[in-house]
Formats: C-alpha cells, sequence, structure tokens
C-alpha cells in the first residue's frame, strides 16, 4: 500500500481495508482524536520506558556499543602519549566513570518523557503519524530535551568529579575549545557526558520506535497495532 497522506484520510482507508470487519471501521474524527492519539501515546510511552529502563541500569551504557561513551576524538587521538605517560589506567577508569555517570542520569528522564506524552496534541499526533521513521524521537527531542540536560548535568558532575582526571580533562579541554577544535559542549567532562547521554537516550528511543513501525502488533498492544499496523 502506498504511504498515508498527510491529512490522514488515507490512514483511516488503510486501517478499514486491515480491519477484518467493517463494524471495527471508525470515523476520520474517532481516529484522529482518539484512537491515533491513544495508539500513539502508548507507542510513546513504550519506546521511552523501554529506552530509559535499558540504559539506566548497571553497565547500560559501558556494554552498549552504540550509546558507549568514549573520550573525545581530539583526547583520543592522545591516548597513545597518554598510555606511555603510564596514565592509561586513570583514563580508563575516567571513561568507566562517564558511562556510569550518564547510567546514573538517565532514569531522570522517565518523569519529564511521561509528561511530554501527555501534553501531546492531536496536531503532534498527526505530525507524527505523518513523519518518517523517527518521528517519535524527533518529538521527545524538541518537547525534553533543553530540561532534560538541566537536570542530567548535576548528577553527571557529582559522579564524574570523583576521578582526579576530570578537572584536568576540564582545564585542557577548556584551552582546546578555546581554538575551535572542539565544541563547547565537550569543554567539561560533565558537559561531554551530558550531551552523550542524551544522545544515546534519543538513540535508543529510536531505535525503540523502529522496533514498534516494523511489527506494531508484536507490542501485544491492540491501540499500537492498530494505529501503526495501518500505516504499512
Amino acid at each position: 500500500m502506498s504511504h498515508p497522506s498527510s491529512s490522514l484520510r488515507r490512514l483511516v482507508a488503510a486501517s478499514c481495508l486491515l480491519a477484518s470487519c467493517g463494524a471495527f471501521a471508525f470515523s476520520l474524527s474517532d481516529l484522529s482524536n482518539q484512537d491515533a492519539t491513544a495508539g500513539l501515546k502508548a507507542a510513546l510511552e513504550k519506546g521511552a520506558n523501554t529506552a530509559v529502563s535499558n540504559l539506566g541500569r548497571q553497565n547500560g551504557f559501558l556494554d552498549n556499543d552504540k550509546v558507549k561513551i568514549h573520550l573525545p576524538s581530539a583526547l583520543e587521538q592522545a591516548m597513545p602519549i597518554i598510555r606511555m605517560t603510564g596514565q592509561g589506567a586513570q583514563v580508563d577508569a575516567l571513561v568507566t566513570d562517564m558511562n556510569h555517570a550518564a547510567e546514573a542520569a538517565v532514569p531522570l528522564a522517565k518523569p519529564l518523557l511521561v509528561n511530554a506524552v501527555k501534553s501531546m496534541s492531536v496536531t503532534d499526533a498527526k505530525n507524527i503519524l505523518s513523519g518518517g521513521d523517527t518521528s517519535v524521537t524527533d518529538f521527545f527531542r524538541q518537547k525534553t530535551s533543553g530540561d532534560l540536560a538541566v537536570k542530567f548535568l548535576p548528577i553527571v558532575k557529582q559522579i564524574t568529579d570523583k576521578n582526579g582526571l576530570s578537572g584536568r580533562y576540564n582545564a585542557v579541554m577548556g584551552q582546546v575549545a578555546k581554538t575551535g577544535l572542539v565544541s563547547g559542549d565537550q569543554s567539561t567532562v560533565e558537559g561531554y557526558v551530558t550531551q552523550r547521554a542524551l544522545d544515546g537516550l534519543f538513540l535508543m528511543i529510536g531505535e525503540e520506535e523502529k522496533a514498534i513501525r516494523k511489527d506494531p502488533v508484536g507490542t501485544g498492544s491492540a491501540i499500537i497495532g492498530k494505529v501503526f499496523g495501518a500505516l504499512h
């Protein structure tokens, strides 16, 4: 079948064709305002909860190559020299601490993500349905990224400050940032880890969204299966 139009009219037609009986057909108003919104909210909650629980557990970042936080490239290039000076173990410990800091911060995202779901408007729902494979993730990023960064930063700083290298990292990277060779968010350990933690969170929400879109019935949710199934 062809992709649904942004008006959702063709989405309704697709839903009717997929329904096993005409008795289960809904009007445009029912689908756009009731079913579509309910289905999207269920999908949003599922994607957010799964991502948070997978990342916010022990080694949630360290054991996941897709989101593991490495040193900024400017420092990675200097690692051979750093190891020659006998500081390799300290740097490895800093990388471990950075990932544990992200893992500790991510659970703070859950209430903000839930609030974003509750605040979703019918317009938001239509934009998500007519958007691409990551429109759910884009919605979350737009609604929550600023507030999440504010919440994550002090938690991350509390953990990374315990590592003796964090202060030296900040001193060195602060100078490098002035040259424009690295972005501002890499100038401190806590800023860098906070941004990488957010990137990892939205990446994993995106993975969940793609899985839902690929197999909506497999989610076990009737409303997700109905709404996202109609998009196939």
